[in-house]
Protein backbone atom coordinates (compact mmCIF):
# COMPACT_ATOMS: atom_id res chain seq x y z
CA UNK A 1 0.00 0.00 0.00
CA UNK A 2 3.15 2.00 0.13
CA UNK A 3 2.36 5.53 -1.75
CA UNK A 4 -0.77 4.72 -2.97
CA UNK A 5 -3.38 7.35 -2.96
CA UNK A 6 -5.85 4.76 -1.33
CA UNK A 7 -3.26 4.37 1.90
CA UNK A 8 -2.69 8.63 1.59
CA UNK A 9 -6.67 8.92 1.82
CA UNK A 10 -6.90 6.57 4.82
CA UNK A 11 -3.48 7.95 6.40
CA UNK A 12 -4.69 11.80 6.23
CA UNK A 13 -7.44 11.66 9.56
CA UNK A 14 -4.96 9.42 11.32
CA UNK A 15 -2.06 12.32 10.95
CA UNK A 16 -4.86 14.93 11.59
CA UNK A 17 -5.48 13.33 14.69
CA UNK A 18 -2.02 12.69 15.83
CA UNK A 19 -1.38 16.45 15.03
CA UNK A 20 -4.32 17.89 17.26
CA UNK A 21 -3.20 15.80 20.11
CA UNK A 22 0.56 16.67 19.90
CA UNK A 23 -0.69 20.71 19.42
CA UNK A 24 -2.84 19.91 22.38
CA UNK A 25 0.06 18.73 24.35
CA UNK A 26 2.48 20.51 22.90
CA UNK A 27 4.70 17.25 21.59
CA UNK A 28 4.48 18.72 17.74
CA UNK A 29 8.79 17.92 17.24
CA UNK A 30 8.80 15.13 19.33
CA UNK A 31 6.04 13.40 17.46
CA UNK A 32 8.36 14.23 14.12
CA UNK A 33 10.97 13.31 15.71
CA UNK A 34 9.14 9.87 16.75
CA UNK A 35 7.51 9.42 13.07
CA UNK A 36 11.06 10.41 11.38
CA UNK A 37 12.63 7.58 13.44
CA UNK A 38 9.65 4.82 12.21
CA UNK A 39 10.07 6.01 9.27
CA UNK A 40 13.76 5.52 8.64
CA UNK A 41 13.61 2.07 10.65
CA UNK A 42 10.94 0.97 8.48
CA UNK A 43 12.93 2.00 5.71
CA UNK A 44 16.24 -0.07 6.63
CA UNK A 45 14.70 -3.24 8.37
CA UNK A 46 12.70 -5.61 6.52
CA UNK A 47 11.49 -7.58 8.98
CA UNK A 48 9.89 -4.92 11.12
CA UNK A 49 7.98 -4.07 7.66
CA UNK A 50 7.36 -7.89 7.06
CA UNK A 51 5.72 -7.80 10.95
CA UNK A 52 3.25 -4.87 10.50
CA UNK A 53 2.06 -5.80 7.11
CA UNK A 54 1.86 -9.80 8.11
CA UNK A 55 -1.67 -10.91 8.62
CA UNK A 56 -0.40 -13.91 10.22
CA UNK A 57 1.19 -12.24 13.15
CA UNK A 58 -1.33 -11.27 15.99
CA UNK A 59 -1.55 -8.00 17.39
CA UNK A 60 -0.72 -9.15 20.51
CA UNK A 61 2.66 -9.67 19.20
CA UNK A 62 3.12 -6.77 16.96
CA UNK A 63 2.08 -4.87 20.47
CA UNK A 64 4.71 -6.41 22.08
CA UNK A 65 7.72 -5.31 19.68
CA UNK A 66 6.51 -2.18 19.27
CA UNK A 67 6.74 -1.32 23.45
CA UNK A 68 10.10 -3.36 23.88
CA UNK A 69 11.26 -0.91 20.49
CA UNK A 70 9.31 2.45 22.17
CA UNK A 71 8.45 2.41 26.03
CA UNK A 72 11.54 3.51 26.93
CA UNK A 73 12.00 6.50 24.48
CA UNK A 74 8.82 7.30 22.96
CA UNK A 75 6.46 9.66 24.43
CA UNK A 76 3.37 7.73 25.99
CA UNK A 77 0.90 9.35 23.72
CA UNK A 78 2.70 8.42 20.69
CA UNK A 79 3.12 4.69 21.73
CA UNK A 80 -0.80 4.83 23.05
CA UNK A 81 -1.24 5.83 19.06
CA UNK A 82 1.33 3.15 17.78
CA UNK A 83 -1.41 0.63 19.90
CA UNK A 84 -4.58 2.27 18.57
CA UNK A 85 -2.96 1.32 14.87
CA UNK A 86 -2.54 -2.31 15.75
CA UNK A 87 -6.14 -2.23 17.18
CA UNK A 88 -7.69 -0.44 14.17
CA UNK A 89 -6.12 -2.85 11.80
CA UNK A 90 -4.38 0.30 10.62
CA UNK A 91 -0.48 -0.01 11.90
CA UNK A 92 0.30 -1.27 7.66
CA UNK A 93 -0.20 2.36 7.46
CA UNK A 94 2.29 3.57 9.52
CA UNK A 95 4.46 4.84 7.18
CA UNK A 96 2.23 6.85 5.47
CA UNK A 97 0.90 8.53 8.62
CA UNK A 98 4.07 9.25 9.57
CA UNK A 99 4.77 10.98 6.20
CA UNK A 100 1.53 12.83 6.47
CA UNK A 101 2.27 13.90 10.14
CA UNK A 102 5.66 15.58 8.71
CA UNK A 103 4.23 17.18 5.89
CA UNK A 104 1.65 18.39 8.38
CA UNK A 105 4.47 19.84 11.23
CA UNK A 106 6.75 21.60 8.10
CA UNK A 107 3.48 23.36 6.84
CA UNK A 108 2.46 23.91 11.21
CA UNK A 109 6.12 25.48 11.80
CA UNK A 110 6.80 27.12 8.36
CA UNK A 111 9.67 24.91 7.10
CA UNK A 112 10.53 23.90 3.41
CA UNK A 113 11.38 20.14 2.47
CA UNK A 114 14.79 20.32 0.24
CA UNK A 115 16.23 17.89 -1.80
CA UNK A 116 20.00 18.36 -1.87
CA UNK A 117 22.02 16.23 -4.23
CA UNK A 118 25.75 17.03 -4.33
CA UNK A 119 28.39 15.50 -6.08
CA UNK A 120 29.78 14.24 -2.40
CA UNK A 121 28.65 14.86 1.38
CA UNK A 122 28.49 18.32 2.27
CA UNK A 123 30.03 19.24 5.57
CA UNK A 124 28.05 21.08 8.18
CA UNK A 125 29.38 24.52 7.11
CA UNK A 126 28.05 23.45 3.47
CA UNK A 127 24.96 22.55 4.56
CA UNK A 128 24.50 25.12 6.97
CA UNK A 129 25.09 28.00 3.80
CA UNK A 130 22.81 25.70 1.97
CA UNK A 131 20.02 25.69 4.04
CA UNK A 132 20.66 29.86 4.16
CA UNK A 133 20.08 29.77 0.72
CA UNK A 134 16.93 28.19 1.07
CA UNK A 135 15.71 29.96 3.67
CA UNK A 136 15.86 33.05 1.43
CA UNK A 137 14.67 31.53 -1.86
CA UNK A 138 11.68 30.36 -0.35
CA UNK A 139 11.14 32.44 2.60
CA UNK A 140 10.59 29.87 4.93
CA UNK A 141 11.74 30.21 8.59
CA UNK A 142 12.90 26.17 8.80
CA UNK A 143 14.50 23.44 6.13
CA UNK A 144 14.80 19.95 6.67
CA UNK A 145 17.30 18.31 4.37
CA UNK A 146 17.55 15.36 2.34
CA UNK A 147 20.53 15.03 0.83
CA UNK A 148 21.22 12.76 -2.23
CA UNK A 149 25.08 11.91 -3.42
CA UNK A 150 25.87 11.82 -7.27
CA UNK A 151 29.18 11.95 -8.48
CA UNK A 152 27.65 13.07 -12.18
CA UNK A 153 27.18 16.77 -11.28
CA UNK A 154 31.08 17.04 -10.75
CA UNK A 155 30.88 19.66 -8.43
CA UNK A 156 27.83 22.18 -6.80
CA UNK A 157 24.24 21.11 -5.85
CA UNK A 158 21.04 21.03 -6.90
CA UNK A 159 18.19 22.27 -5.09
CA UNK A 160 14.41 20.71 -5.06
CA UNK A 161 12.23 22.63 -3.18
CA UNK A 162 8.47 21.31 -3.86
CA UNK A 163 8.13 21.83 -7.64
CA UNK A 164 11.02 24.10 -7.59
CA UNK A 165 14.27 23.19 -8.81
CA UNK A 166 17.57 25.37 -8.54
CA UNK A 167 20.41 24.36 -10.19
CA UNK A 168 24.08 25.40 -8.99
CA UNK A 169 25.73 22.64 -10.18
CA UNK A 170 28.80 22.62 -12.39
CA UNK A 171 26.65 19.89 -14.83
CA UNK A 172 23.94 22.16 -14.55
CA UNK A 173 26.36 25.55 -15.52
CA UNK A 174 28.37 23.54 -18.28
CA UNK A 175 25.08 22.65 -20.16
CA UNK A 176 23.32 26.35 -19.60
CA UNK A 177 26.97 27.03 -21.32
CA UNK A 178 26.23 24.74 -24.28
CA UNK A 179 22.71 25.50 -24.88
CA UNK A 180 24.36 29.35 -25.10
CA UNK A 181 26.71 28.44 -27.25
CA UNK A 182 24.51 26.83 -29.41
CA UNK A 183 21.85 28.85 -29.89
CA UNK A 184 25.29 31.71 -31.51
CA UNK A 185 26.05 29.39 -34.11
Amino acid sequence: MKGSIVSSAIAEPYAQALMTLAQSQNLTEPFGHECRTLTALLEQSPDLRGLITSPVAKDTEKKAIFRQMMERTANPYFLNFIMLLIDKRRIILLEPICQQYLTLLRKFTNTVLAEVTSAKELNDRQSRDVSEKIKELTGAQGVEIQTKIDPDLIGGVTIKVGSQVFDASLRGQLRRIGFSLGSRA
